[in-house]
């Protein structure tokens, strides 16, 4: 089709801009960033074996779209009895295309873009929070607070080693930089594995307590922990060894809590590792830190629910507490809640973000609220 531009020199200069802009929008449009789908991904039964936080399976949500309910997937993960199982895992693997359950009795993967499950597999101990290495080939599967983690093949689910810890094997963060940090629910101390040759190689502390969920920062020199009977955390240094800071939420006691036995059992760095966001189960609040020395507590968000866990958005624009609120991280306003198919909310301690190109999975972020500064 000719195109004819008006002959008045103004016409003319406003006909150009027009096309300009419609050329930069088909530009933006068809750009990556524009084309790419961002998905949050929360696996039920989240909160131990409770359907009614979201009954049986893995619910996507549109973050693009007001967090929009999209489908649920099928899952695998039952109880002997056929009852669905405790899920106590969610992992990516973007070479693989694959997202990984882990129940208390299995693991099983699922292809990102059909939604089958290609395997599950049982394994002897059981299983609970697991890694997936940087390049999405490994994943170290700790037994259900048994003594052992299984370093575990993630085409095939084979176990490819045994590494034997201490007693209560748990939650496990892959770092970037050639260690897999280990906690041992049973144990003061968080240990280190080299992830090539699958050996311990130190470990961090003694922290005051039993050390429950944590999570590191991104050059991978700082561990912040949740310990039992704290309300707060502790700081460890991982190229020393050892802890160098205690600290208390002030203005609020401590109480009974439904579930996990301590009353901070959840904590999170954002990815631009300025806050840490921890939580506190009896008061049903998160308390947001600087994470900078000497840590101070800057305020509190009040839930609608015990949170057990907390994690963030690739882009730290959103942070997702177990509760099920999704929370704007800089303003502190609770956004909305997570609703199902049927508009029953949805809650869960294990939940990632995945991004799409088209029908692949091109990224994903983590389940700790690990910090991205490096």
């Amino acid at each position: 089709m000719k195109l004819t531009i008006p002959g008045s020199i103004f016409y003319r200069r406003l006909t150009i801009f027009f096309l300009l802009i419609g050329a930069c929008r088909l530009v933006k449009a068809q750009s990556p960033a524009a084309a790419e789908k961002q998905y949050l991904y929360v696996a039920t039964p989240g909160i131990r074996d409770y359907l009614g936080y979201g009954g049986h399976g893995v619910l996507v949500f549109d973050m693009r779209d007001h967090h929009r309910f999209i489908k649920r997937i099928r899952t695998g993960g039952l109880h002997p009895d056929g009852k669905p199982s405790n899920v106590k895992g969610i992992a990516v693997s973007i070479p693989l295309n694959s997202i990984y359950i882990s129940t208390l009795e299995g693991l099983q993967r699922i292809d990102l873009t059909t939604d089958e499950i290609l395997w599950e597999r049982k394994f002897e101990g059981g299983c609970d929070r697991m890694a997936i290495s940087p390049d999405g080939l490994t994943m170290y599967l700790p037994s259900l607070e048994n003594t052992f983690w299984n370093v575990v093949d993630c085409r095939t689910g084979d176990v490819l080693k045994k590494i034997t810890v201490y007693k209560r094997a748990h939650n496990t963060i892959y770092g970037r930089m050639g260690n897999v940090y280990l906690d041992d629910i049973g144990s003061r101390w968080l240990y280190i594995a080299d992830a090539n040759k699958h050996v311990l190689t130190g470990k961090v502390g003694p922290f005051e307590n039993n050390v429950r969920p944590f999570t590191i920062n991104g050059k991978e020199t700082l561990v912040y922990a949740t310990v039992d009977s704290l309300l707060g955390f502790e700081v460890g240094d991982l190229k020393s060894g050892t802890k160098v800071a205690h600290v208390v939420v002030e203005g609020w006691e401590p109480g009974p809590v439904r579930r996990h036995g301590n009353p901070s059992h959840g904590i999170g760095l954002t990815p631009d590792e300025k806050e840490l966001w921890v939580c506190d189960g009896h008061n049903m609040r998160l308390h947001v830190f600087s994470a900078i020395p000497p840590y101070q507590q800057l305020t509190t968000i009040p839930l609608q629910d015990m949170p057990g866990w907390i994690t963030f958005s690739i882009d730290g624009r959103y942070a997702y507490p177990s509760s099920g609120e999704v929370i704007d991280v800089k303003t502190r306003k609770i956004l909305l809640t997570l609703k199902d198919e049927f508009n029953n909310n949805v809650a869960s301690e294990k939940m990632v973000e995945v991004r799409f190109n088209k029908n692949k999975a091109v990224r994903a972020g983590n389940q700790f609220g690990v910090g991205d500064v490096r």
